[in-house]
């Protein structure tokens, strides 16, 4: 007889694979500005004059020494119209274009000869860094008697306004180029000329467009003294005489058309910038 023995087989279940969670990103740090806002620098402007008009509506300010936005606003209606504000911008204007292109014009030739080349650099820095330590308006007197109390000495002295910021910010850049590049520029084989125009000029543009707005700036604010004195016509002389009658609403039209014309021409600036400088990427971008 044969005893027959049967084993019962258990089967285990393998157990469910589990869903695998997807990993987790790291989350970054966002370190640049970000995204540049609409209209973001007339945003400062504006809350300015609104908390002007806020301030003038609450009675918070004397009318007499801060007039309200639109008693400003009135005025320049009214010298506008029927008084000499149109031919006091265009003199002003003519002033500042005149000493800001001849300015330009002396920064840029002196920074590269001072820049490229030694004798350059031994005749004419040491001389601009004494003439930096002057201050423009102490010359006033000084040219007034060389060039007589006419528009002469008014573009001259605008011109010397232009000139030093240009000169510094551009002779700056230049002797800042990496010479590396100029290692590769003599391992490729380029001539003077094409350095300059390949490596010198490209590589000098960013300081040379900082220089060009503190020059912009730099004219206005000459302007703004120069028309003040032995002037009979601008918007400076429109303001000396509205002190003289303590017409504050004239000084502050004034005031107000100086800040336009200034912020206007930096903002070309900024833009002839952007479209020179296009491939540069920097934080502002």
């Amino acid at each position: 007889m044969t005893d027959t023995v049967q084993t019962d087989t258990v089967q285990i279940a393998a157990p469910a694979p589990v869903a695998s969670s997807p990993p987790r990103r790291a989350r970054t740090r966002r370190l640049a500005p970000g995204r540049r806002l609409p209209f973001a620098r007339v945003l400062g402007p504006v809350l300015v004059l609104a908390l002007w008009a806020l301030v003038s509506v609450l009675g918070l300010t004397d009318q007499r020494a801060l007039p309200a936005p639109w008693t400003v606003l009135v005025s320049l209606w009214d010298v506008w119209t029927t008084g000499t504000l149109r031919s006091d911008i265009l003199t002003s204007l003519q002033r500042a274009s005149l000493g800001f292109v001849f300015g330009l014009a002396g920064g840029v030739v002196f920074a590269l000869l001072a820049g490229l080349t030694r004798v350059g650099e031994a005749l004419i820095d040491g001389t601009v860094q004494v003439k930096r330590a002057v201050p423009n308006l102490g010359l006033i007197p000084l040219f007034i008697l060389w060039l007589g109390i006419g528009e002469a000495f008014k573009v001259v002295i605008i011109a010397l306004g232009v000139f030093v910021p240009i000169y510094i910010n551009l002779v700056s850049a230049l002797s800042g180029i990496d010479n590396r590049y100029v290692e590769l520029a003599r391992v490729v084989g380029l001539t003077r000329a094409q350095f300059i125009r390949q490596v010198v000029f490209p590589g000098a543009l960013p300081g040379f467009f900082v220089g060009l707005r503190l020059a912009v700036t730099g004219s206005w604010l000459a302007l703004v003294v120069l028309e003040q004195i032995n002037a009979t016509s601008g918007l400076g002389y429109m303001m000396y005489q509205a002190q003289n009658y303590g017409q504050t609403d004239l000084i502050i039209v004034g005031l107000l058309i100086y800040g336009v014309f200034g912020f206007v021409s930096d903002s070309l600036v900024r833009m002839l910038e952007r479209s020179a400088l296009s491939w540069r990427r920097g934080l502002s971008s």
